[in-house]
């Protein structure tokens, strides 16, 4: 079963980016414009991981955030920050497994980040059985 991603950010073109890495990739990827979004779509899916960019309308990213760990749905979902500027991450990196900058090739950032966490997941599970 295709892992399902959730990607909030309110730039199409981001959306569509990461979404097409994500796809290519195998995931079944979900999105959003903003924070209020994403909630709305984990109350209807459960996301293997989110990805969000930090400055949103609405709802941003630390609020997103800040939400989805305090719901035990999505507690341990693993998420990765996509920011502008490096010094926006230090709002919310200490909750997020990953940060990207949007500045730097963000495909690479993103594959390194999903190899290490679905690899880090899958090594507990097959420990785990």
């Amino acid at each position: 079963m295709p892992k399902v991603a959730l990607v909030v950010d309110d730039s199409m073109l981001i959306r569509y980016s990461i979404c097409r890495f994500l796809s290519d990739r195998g995931f079944t990827v979900e999105t959003a414009a903003n924070g209020h979004e994403a909630l709305d779509v984990v109350a209807r899916i459960q996301p293997d991981l989110v990805i969000t960019d930090l400055q949103m309308p609405k709802m941003g990213g630390c609020e997103l955030i800040s939400a989805l760990k305090c719901q035990p749905k999505t507690a341990s979902v693993p998420i990765i920050i996509v920011a502008a500027k490096t010094s926006d991450f230090s709002k919310s990196e200490k909750r997020a497994d990953f940060t990207i900058c949007k500045d730097i090739d963000v495909d690479a950032q993103l594959g390194e980040a999903l190899r290490t966490l679905f690899r880090e997941s899958s090594h507990s599970q097959s420990a785990g059985n």
